[in-house]
């Protein structure tokens, strides 16, 4: 519910979140259990989470840096590999969904699957076991086609598990958008920053590092087709910021990290861009009740309250001996801000 100065959101959720570990996660954690109820957690660290003694000790590190800032839910994941029906049964008291990278195609992907068929055992088991799907759906190949490029790949995986719930992760283009009505079993999530930006604002100029990452942005007619879908708060598409820190260093050099950080943000530059369209009232649903319906959440309540307050995004969050981090809009200033009260 909103009036002119004041929004508040029910249960918001980031559907897809990267932590990281260790002094990364305690400098990037508590800015998103400030804004949101909880959030899907990905498993790719380093060694991957892949077992649930594994994901039961990330959660209790997530949980810990997290204490007294808000209540938040860790949604835990799996990453993607040959499990048994009795390793997922061990998993599941935490065990939200399993996050299937191909192999090399972001960071820490190296373990990632090389084969899509010999992975249909496990898929058939999640199947069973109502455990759902997300998938980094690109190819290897040519950088601007990789997602158009594995919607093949999609449409087969819905075909032959018409009860597996799957999330298509971060799409950009149009014709990811357009996939999504074709199959009952079929969702997607979408990233802030894929809503506002196109490749021309990552590289059209000097190249902006904070901006990089994967999948890479797309086209304007991309962006534009990503943007009308949320606004619309289409039902089977949810907010996953894929807010990916990268210590500042590791972003600005020849070798330049993938990821974008939009943690401390989100709410507010969400708030913007659905006012700027007239769209206020469906970012509940784009932040929330989607996800609640499509995965049955059961969330604890909270609400998180924006005010019309503006106020200039930090060049940088650093803190003592823990890393420094450029965030997305760094300098910016924002109309909407998260309530302290």
């Amino acid at each position: 519910m909103a009036d002119s100065r004041t929004l508040t959101l029910n249960r918001p959720l980031d559907m897809h979140l990267h932590l990281r570990d260790d002094d990364m996660l305690r400098m990037v954690a508590p800015h998103s259990a400030a804004q949101f109820a909880g959030a899907v957690i990905m498993p790719n660290l380093v060694p991957p989470v892949t077992s649930g003694e594994m994901l039961t000790a990330y959660r209790t590190r997530i949980l810990k840096v997290c204490n007294g800032v808000g209540e938040f839910e860790p949604l835990m994941t799996l990453f993607f590999q040959h499990y048994t029906e009795s390793q997922l049964s061990a998993a599941q008291p935490h065990l939200f969904a399993i996050k299937l990278y191909p192999h090399g195609v972001t960071t820490n992907s190296e373990s990632g699957i090389h084969s899509i068929n010999a992975a249909e055992p496990t898929m058939r088991l999640m199947e069973e076991m109502g455990i759902p799907l997300l998938v980094h759906g690109e190819t290897t190949g040519f950088v601007m086609d990789r997602e158009r490029e594995f919607l093949t790949i999609y449409e087969r995986l819905a075909t032959r598990f018409p009860r597996l719930r799957i999330v298509m992760e971060h799409i950009t283009t149009a014709a990811a958008v357009q996939l999504l009505d074709r199959f009952e079993n079929l969702h997607a999530t979408v990233t802030p920053h894929h809503l506002v930006i196109t490749l021309d604002d990552v590289a059209g100029g000097l190249l902006q590092p904070h901006l990089f990452c994967k999948p890479i942005a797309k086209r304007p007619e991309d962006r534009d087709a990503l943007l009308a879908a949320a606004l619309a708060a289409h039902p089977k598409l949810m907010m996953g910021s894929d807010s990916a820190p990268h210590p500042r260093h590791a972003k600005e050099s020849c070798g330049c990290a993938a990821g974008v950080w939009s943690a401390p943000v989100l709410l507010p530059r969400l708030a913007e861009l659905f006012e700027k369209h007239g769209a206020l009232e469906r970012l509940q649903a784009f932040v929330s009740d989607n996800a609640v319906r499509i995965h049955g959440l059961n969330i604890p309540q909270r609400s998180v309250k924006l005010v019309r307050e503006p106020w200039t995004v930090p060049a940088v969050y650093a803190g003592g001996e823990l890393p420094a981090v450029v965030p997305w809009e760094a300098g910016r200033e924002l109309p909407w801000r998260v309530s302290a009260a």
